[in-house]
């Protein structure tokens, strides 16, 4: 997810978590315990995104493939994080250290909330299609929610505006939630969101909003489960739409083996969804890549009415506008395995392309950008078929693994 959505999350962590504890008798020490956590909080839940420093060991664009979400982003490697944060606090921070020292619960609930915002972030990274291998060195292989687009607006509608409202400062409070509400707007205007989804965006922030004035947690508590309920919602649409893709293929390429159907979400929007499928041919040496796009509801919203910042411009329009075909390509299974062999380079962006294409000599992974257009993870193969290998390169599990075998 993106990096104001982790914010956002470790905030409320550490407010919840200081709600948790008995109310501190001493006014200056309750203050500092509070901004302790929240920064606890907001830290741990960015914290494994350092990975980007890591970057620069292998030559673009391998080192952001293979070492963003990569060791950073595992349960085994979120320990040292861990103590490297606490330690942080306690060198840096003179109110943290003493804290730490002398309030045995404090202590604890500062450790827990670094714990926990450390595994919301990989809990939060693999909602969607891009994902995370949280269990690295006992199960390398790539996990993938395929449910919640990577920037996602209720999250920074429903956890924003109820922490926008605890700003002590009026001015600030109101300044601070009229920002999170022009996101959305903006994004509407600019043609990523629908007026449905703005709607609905408004609505949340009402909601959220009404039970804030109730006090105590009853707005935070209501962002919770406004953001868990549009996750389980996305959940039952993401089967829904494979169902269908499913379908489909079967009609269309009868006797051919479904090996993926990466599923993007469209934001703020559980009837709206971009998909690729990956089949292979039953036996004649071939694979397929097809893109495409999906409605739901198409009395409601119809594929050609999702937004094309998206979905993109119609393709083959199934039956009642259900289902845009938008690219197909080809490949020989033959040819693959030769070039992962031969190529190093190209074998090192195996362990990250779920969605592979090939074309004029660039392997581009199409979960990211329009077919035939060069995107972050593009990488020019033949050019680089004389260059020296790759090092260090994460040992990762291959996604299209199945295509090698």
């Amino acid at each position: 997810m993106d990096n104001l959505t982790h914010s956002l999350v470790g905030l409320l962590l550490g407010e919840l978590a200081n709600r948790a504890l008995p109310a501190h008798p001493d006014p200056h020490k309750a203050r500092t315990r509070r901004r302790v956590l929240l920064a606890t909080g907001a830290l741990a839940s960015n914290f494994p995104d350092l990975d980007l420093v890591l970057t620069p060991l292998l030559a673009p664009p391998l080192g952001y493939l293979l070492h963003h979400r990569g060791h950073t982003h595992t349960l085994l490697y979120a320990l040292p994080q861990i103590a490297l944060l606490l330690g942080l606090l306690w060198l840096l921070w003179p109110g943290a250290r003493r804290l730490m020292r002398d309030d045995r619960p404090a202590r604890r609930a500062v450790l827990a909330t670094a714990a926990v915002g450390m595994v919301l972030h990989l809990s939060l990274d693999f909602l969607n299609v891009y994902g995370v291998h949280p269990f690295h060195p006992l199960d390398s292989r790539w996990l993938y929610g395929d449910m919640v687009f990577i920037i996602e607006p209720v999250f920074w509608t429903a956890l924003g505006i109820a922490l926008a409202l605890l700003v002590p400062n009026r001015v600030l409070r109101w300044l601070f939630a009229a920002l999170i509400l022009a996101a959305p707007v903006a994004f509407t205007y600019l043609g990523f969101l629908q007026w449905g989804s703005l709607a609905g965006l408004l609505m949340v922030a009402g909601v959220v909003a009404v039970m804030a004035r109730r006090g105590g947690s009853a707005g935070l508590v209501t962002a919770i489960v406004a953001c868990l309920g549009f996750i389980a919602v996305q959940g039952v649409a993401g089967h829904l739409a494979r169902e269908q893709i499913r379908s489909a293929l079967a009609q269309l390429e009868p006797g051919s083996r479904i090996l993926d159907m990466p599923l993007s979400a469209f934001p703020s929007n559980p009837l709206c969804w971009s998909f690729a499928a990956i089949t292979d041919s039953g036996g004649a040496g071939s694979y397929a890549v097809r893109i495409g796009a999906l409605s739901l509801a198409p009395g409601v919203s119809d594929v050609a009415a999702c937004p094309a910042r998206f979905g993109g411009e119609p393709g083959a329009v199934g039956p009642e506008g259900t289902l845009s075909w938008k690219y197909k390509e080809d490949g020989s299974l033959a040819g693959l395995r030769a070039l992962q062999r031969d190529n190093c380079h190209f074998d090192g962006w195996l362990r990250f392309a779920r969605v592979p294409s090939l074309i004029d000599g660039k392997a581009t992974d199409i979960r990211f950008s329009a077919p035939g257009v060069d995107n972050f993870s593009t990488l020019p193969y033949a050019e680089m078929a004389d260059r020296p290998c790759p090092a260090p390169v994460p040992q990762w599990e291959r996604p299209r693994q199945d295509l090698l075998d």
